[in-house]
């Protein structure tokens, strides 16, 4: 059974337990839908756009820092997002861009081969934005069942966080989920949960830069 976190948790996943030759990274999310009233079930009315959730990670030397940032793009370095799906490493990759969060289980995937990821690497963080939620006048006070969870190779849900924004989070666009922190004995899984109210992950990357 997976360990369920709260904000500010953390935990060891350790290689003799569990089998970090492959870890899944999966993100998920609902979004709360409004109360439309009679008026407007009946006549219709202006369709809200979909919530578009996208998941990133950045890669960080041990003094915490993301040491390169590819090219002016943001390409080719050491940030997996939707125009670099694939670390040059080629030990962590995103999956793929989901633009609705529609379907059950993972709505986005990071894939990490741990026990390969290049020793320079200690920290890799997991930061979810919602793209162009300030234009579209998105937050996270209407994303329900967000969560972070950690799946090793032979399938087993290591960890779990789960954070439901709600009217508290009705300010924020975009999130630092989580962090994995290399240890001795393999990795620590850390639930942070910290919201900001930029719709973009650069923002969240100039603090690592």
């Amino acid at each position: 059974m997976a360990i369920s976190l709260k904000k500010g948790q953390g935990v060891s996943l350790k290689k003799s337990d569990n089998d970090l030759s492959l870890v899944t990274i999966g993100l998920g999310w609902d979004v709360k839908e409004d109360n439309k009233g009679l008026l407007a079930s009946v006549f219709g009315g202006t369709k809200e756009e979909d919530y578009d959730l996208d998941a990133v990670a950045f890669l960080c030397h041990s003094d915490g820092k993301v040491h390169n940032a590819g090219n002016d793009r943001l390409v080719g370095g050491d940030i997996v997002f939707f125009n670099n799906l694939r670390h040059t490493s080629g030990s962590i990759w995103l999956t793929g861009d989901n633009r609705t969060g529609a379907g059950e289980g993972d709505d986005e995937q990071i894939i990490v081969k741990l026990n390969d990821l290049p020793s320079q690497f200690a920290k890799i963080a997991f930061v979810v934005q919602i793209y162009q939620g300030i234009q579209k006048k998105q937050s996270f006070g209407k994303v329900q069942n967000a969560f972070i969870r950690a799946v090793d190779a032979k399938g087993k849900e290591m960890v779990r966080f789960d954070l439901s924004g709600g009217e508290s989070f009705s300010q924020y666009r975009s999130l630092l989920f989580a962090e994995l922190e290399r240890e001795e004995s393999g990795w620590k899984f850390n639930a942070i949960g910290a919201p900001d109210s930029s719709d973009t992950f650069v923002d969240w990357l100039k603090r690592y830069l």
